[in-house]
């Protein structure tokens, strides 16, 4: 299958990403403020978190309200295949979470998912881009843990809850970095909600729908897909 062009890279010139081990003062070539980073085009272009996932929030958000899907996997797909949501980009750490309080709230748990939803983009918005190689914490996994923070009601101060918002954070980034990198979000994005589906079904009972075959059809825009170690990539699946 053919795909559009998802800015693997800038997106004001099309220039490769260069990534520095540490961060200096850049000013976003699209807001003008200032912000730390250790990212920037060959060109000298930065473009903050913020700018880089507003629209594509919005997208997510405004979808996966009105979404009758019991598929996490499924709707997230859809929504990568949007123009406004990126090859890599923070907004993958609202996407997951976004898709999986969906499909929980459509197969039966009792979600306020108008709420829910806002709080999953003001939390994974939080968590920066690069965050993967930087912190050594993937923002797929760390939106998986959103989620269930959400479907717990946990806070700093709440015990079972609280653990298993860890817990699920802790699982996802164990699938995640048993694959290895370097980082690509739709591979992590996968990765985090099997997991998830895996850890709602043992922990809260809910079942969600997810297909036999998990393929990415966007390795042809990721400059850096690992090919045949990654298990959705299509050389693993007969041609349609």
């Amino acid at each position: 299958m053919e795909r559009k062009d998802n800015k693997n890279n800038c997106l004001l010139c099309g220039a490769e990403l260069v990534y520095t081990e540490t961060a200096r003062q850049m000013e976003c070539a699209v807001c003008r403020r200032s912000f730390e980073s250790n990212v920037c085009c060959a060109q000298g272009h930065y473009i903050c978190d913020e700018c880089h996932a507003t629209d594509a929030l919005g997208v997510i958000v405004e979808t996966c309200l009105h979404s009758p899907s019991r598929n996490p996997i499924a709707l997230m797909t859809a929504l990568m295949e949007q123009p406004c949501v990126h090859m890599h980009g923070p907004e993958h750490h609202v996407l997951v979470g976004a898709a999986l309080l969906t499909a929980c709230r459509n197969s039966g748990a009792d979600i306020d998912l108008p709420s829910a939803l806002q709080e999953m983009r003001r939390r994974g918005s939080q968590v920066p881009g690069g965050a993967c190689g930087n912190w050594g914490c993937c923002g797929a996994a760390v939106s998986a843990g959103i989620f269930v923070s959400l479907l717990t009601g946990a806070t700093p101060l709440k015990g079972e809850e609280w653990g298993l918002a860890n817990r699920m954070t802790a699982a996802a980034l164990e699938a995640i970095g048993a694959l290895g990198g370097p980082r690509c979000c739709k591979r992590d994005s996968f990765t985090a909600v099997r997991a998830a589906a895996a850890f709602v079904q043992t922990h809260f009972g809910i079942t969600l729908q997810l297909p036999q075959e998990i393929r990415c059809d966007f390795s042809c825009l990721n400059a850096q897909c690992i090919g045949s170690r990654c298990p959705y990539n299509p050389c693993h699946f007969k041609q349609q």
